[in-house]
């Protein structure tokens, strides 16, 4: 459906000089957000997916953890658990009454040791599981799927293949999701984006240092350092890994936006109109306007997962995070 009004009318309204997307984009992962899981119970858990393969996870338990619901957060490329987001929309959430899983994807959050594969943008079928385990294992029965950018196209790829299989999934939230990985790339190696196609490059290019160390053999690292651009990473390292024939490959098989005609829970999308490097034409498409489950908050500005806007009528800076609470409040 076409991007819609937030039900309370509470409208984003940028703070300050904020309506600069690049702006937009960065401060909010240095706004001082200090303490916001103080106090909160976690138990870190360890989810097989695959033979050889865990994703850790940091479980925020209600004292009586079936009668709640559950969310699992994914962040986004090259963030972890410990990302500004993921604190912030988990101490909300729990203190909304919420059972939360801050997920690290493969890889992330210092678990290289803990798969032999990279991470990519197609790994839904990791969520899926996790959600099955829950349920099998813990009586979980409404767990809604939450993630951030990347993560974002994780979990709307993971409920557009489960549709109405996955009785104890309940919904899903993305925040400025690359649904469209070949239009995202394309756009974050636009010269304008060289700051975050530059930073994303040199935490890749690091992390499979490390992972090459800890696996021998398994990647050939001789074109690394000559490696200038995230589509020649791919197409040497992720597409390879993940068994694609080539990075082109990749791209065209891992969005969500094959799958999300299919979502048969109900969701909500949260992007702008001026994200530096998910372009908003990918969410005015007929699978997602024709899809009755989905709700689309498409704001003027907001940058890629910023929204920070003036804080006032008893609401704080995020006003992403609140309308996933909204969301969430709705369908009790």
């Amino acid at each position: 459906m076409m991007a819609s009004m937030p039900p309370n009318g509470r409208e984003f309204t940028p703070a300050g000089l904020f309506r600069n997307p690049h702006l937009m984009t960065i401060v909010p992962g240095y706004w001082p957000r200090g303490g916001l899981l103080a106090g909160i119970p976690t138990e870190s858990r360890l989810f097989t997916t695959e033979p050889h393969t865990q994703l850790l996870g940091f479980c925020h338990w209600q004292p009586t953890r079936t009668a709640c619901r559950t969310l699992i957060l994914v962040h986004g490329l090259e963030g972890s658990s410990e990302s500004h987001y993921m604190h912030g929309i988990a101490a909300k959430a729990y203190r909304a009454g919420f059972n939360v899983i801050r997920m690290n994807q493969r890889t992330c959050g210092g678990t290289e040791h803990l798969t032999p594969t990279l991470y990519n943008t197609g790994l839904s079928q990791d969520y899926r599981v996790i959600v099955q385990e829950l349920a099998r294992v813990d009586g979980l029965n409404r767990i809604w799927l939450v993630g951030y950018s990347m993560g974002g196209n994780l979990i709307l790829k993971a409920a557009g293949e489960a549709g109405s299989s996955e009785a104890a999934l309940a919904g899903a939230i993305a925040v400025c999701p690359n649904i469209d990985p070949p239009k995202c790339v394309e756009a974050l190696e636009k010269p304008r984006n060289w700051i975050y196609h530059r930073h994303f490059l040199v935490e890749l290019k690091a992390r499979l240092r490390r992972k090459a160390a800890l696996f021998p053999g398994k990647w050939n690292l001789k074109d690394l350092d000559s490696t200038t651009r995230m589509s020649e990473f791919d197409h040497r390292y992720t597409a390879p890994d993940g068994g694609f024939a080539s990075g082109a490959d990749y791209y065209n098989r891992v969005g969500a936006c094959h799958v999300v005609g299919s979502i048969a829970v109900p969701t909500l999308i949260i992007t702008a109109q001026d994200d530096p490097f998910i372009p908003y034409s990918m969410f005015t498409v007929p699978p997602i306007q024709r899809n009755s489950r989905i709700r689309v908050l498409a704001p003027r500005h907001g940058g890629h997962c910023g929204f920070l806007q003036w804080a006032s009528n008893g609401e704080d800076h995020f006003w992403a995070e609140n309308r996933i609470m909204d969301f969430l409040q709705e369908r009790r």
